[in-house]
């Protein structure tokens, strides 16, 4: 589920932004699950027609140069890759993509809830309520390592209108229509 929702999340950042071209991809190469996402993020990109300007931070500490590297590359939209650290500097990454003119993407929520343009990713909440059927289960006997893994099954699509105002832009009324939260 990790890697093929980034190809999702290109696919609706486009559809947000039609006229996108190129797609500064920000990553961190510490995280584990970075490689796998890459050959997804090429590939959706390839089908999307979108020029990929892969970016990498470690920490906050490389998120200037990133940003000054996008808009030195004309980079014309934004996808960050899902990442703890990035989830901890949402806010700074938000600020950051607005100052820069840059719509964004992100796999979480929250990112979107502070600035950012728009977010698809799992509902982390249903995911709370299964992990108590599971916790159920454990106390009333289950062995853990018997229980089936389980993946996601609802998926959210969260839109910020007024980071699209902020940044010029008008959001396409089909994509606002399958939005499950629009931030006004």
């Amino acid at each position: 589920m990790g890697t093929e929702i980034v190809g999702k999340g290109l696919e609706l950042l486009k559809e947000a932004v039609p006229e996108v071209r190129r797609v500064a991809i920000l990553s961190n190469p510490a995280n584990p699950s970075r490689d796998p996402a890459l050959p997804v993020v090429m590939s959706a990109s390839r089908s999307l027609g979108l020029q990929v300007q892969l970016l990498e931070a470690r920490g906050p500490e490389g998120f200037d140069g990133a940003f000054e590297a996008m808009v030195r590359e004309r980079a014309q939209a934004l996808a960050v890759l899902a990442d703890s650290m990035f989830f901890v500097h949402r806010t700074r990454l938000a600020d950051l993509t607005v100052r820069s003119r840059l719509p964004s993407m992100y796999g979480n929520r929250e990112a979107v809830e502070a600035g950012g343009l728009m977010s698809y990713g799992p509902d982390f909440a249903s995911q709370f309520q299964r992990a108590a059927v599971y916790v159920d289960k454990i106390l009333k006997g289950a062995k853990p390592a018997e229980l089936p893994v389980e993946q996601p099954v609802k998926f959210e699509l969260v839109i910020n209108l007024k980071t699209a105002t902020a940044l010029g832009l008008t959001i396409p009324p089909s994509l606002l229509a399958r939005a499950d939260e629009v931030i006004e």
